[in-house]
């Protein structure tokens, strides 16, 4: 079986999506380090091979393949490819091969959105999106699944892209708006919620922008000199991630503040395997669960690949 991008988003809603991840992260799921091969390429910048496997035993297998090819930007190709491998955890046979651009996709926004079903305010109406590119417009949808977004505002460093990205949003009678190139403050401190996903190398959201209650969620940074928010932000919130390990070796948003000694790996309170399981109740846990200021940082994991290619396959045989 083969399930190319529509049919991925088909068979993965978010309500169904996000119940599988908070599955996954209750079960005993080997999910080994990611492999990392480079690749040299001919008269190209070298290339990256991703491989990143887990398994269920006696269930599913599956591995994503990650092609990283730098030079493709000089040919108007899209510089990283992928795809997801199902096999039967019993046999080894091949179950479905699934576009696995989509699939990351979905699954990263969709972690999010777990995370803000367990650290955001169940009131929570008023959503900033900073980062108007292809999470943005997936995080925007899986926020709304789990909170009553009434409100969306929208920042890119490109406004052009948040004005088409606001149009799209407008014409599904979503409430958006364009948040303008210096109103990012403004909005920063309305916003009950804040998604970022960039590419940012410097903090473009700051702590002390952060009100009572609210929950800022950042999806980029996923290299140790990234960071989407400064060291204020970290040293004032209730600071959760999906993995421990990965947060602390793969983002800047912890690496650097810990190396500056604004923080320390204690700063982190709890992982997905600890909220999914009940270990830890997120907001509700927390000293004051009205005004606390949480935040969660996302780097991904092999075990959300697996959970939403085990749904997507089910819905589609």
């Amino acid at each position: 079986m083969q399930l190319n991008a529509k049919q991925v988003r088909q068979a993965l809603p978010w309500p169904l999506l996000i119940e599988a991840l908070n599955d996954i992260f209750t079960k005993n799921v080997c999910a080994p380090v990611r492999h990392h091969h480079s690749i040299n390429v001919p008269d190209d910048p070298a290339a990256t091979l991703l491989l990143m496997p887990a398994w269920l035993e006696g269930e599913y297998l599956g591995v994503k393949l990650v092609n990283v090819f730098p030079g493709n930007s000089l040919r108007g190709k899209p510089g990283l490819n992928s795809h997801y491998i199902l096999s039967c955890g019993k046999t080894g046979q091949p179950l479905a091969q699934l576009d696995a651009n989509e699939l990351t996709s979905l699954r990263t926004a969709a972690a999010s959105a777990m995370a803000s079903r367990y650290l955001s305010r169940e009131d929570s109406s008023e959503l900033l999106m900073v980062g108007a590119g292809r999470m943005g417009r997936n995080l925007i949808p899986a926020h709304m699944s789990v909170r009553p977004i009434s409100s969306v505002k929208v920042w890119d460093r490109n406004e052009d892209a948040s004005r088409i990205l606001v149009a799209d949003l407008n014409a599904q009678n979503i409430a958006a708006e364009v948040c303008e190139f210096d109103q990012l403050e403004t909005a920063a401190r309305q916003a009950d919620i804040i998604s970022c996903a960039t590419m940012a190398t410097s903090p473009l959201i700051k702590g002390e922008w952060l009100k009572p209650g609210a929950h800022l969620d950042l999806v980029g940074s996923f290299t140790p000199t990234m960071r989407e928010t400064d060291n204020t932000a970290m040293q004032i919130s209730a600071v959760f991630v999906d993995v421990r390990a990965g947060a602390l070796a793969e983002t800047g948003d912890l690496i650097i503040p810990i190396s500056e000694g604004a923080i320390t790996e204690d700063k982190i309170i709890a992982e997905f395997t600890e909220l999914c399981s009940g270990k830890h109740t997120g907001r509700s846990a927390l000293p004051d669960p009205d005004d606390a200021i949480t935040l969660f940082k996302a780097v991904g994991d092999s075990r959300e690949d697996l959970a939403a290619s085990i749904l997507a396959y089910q819905r589609s045989v």
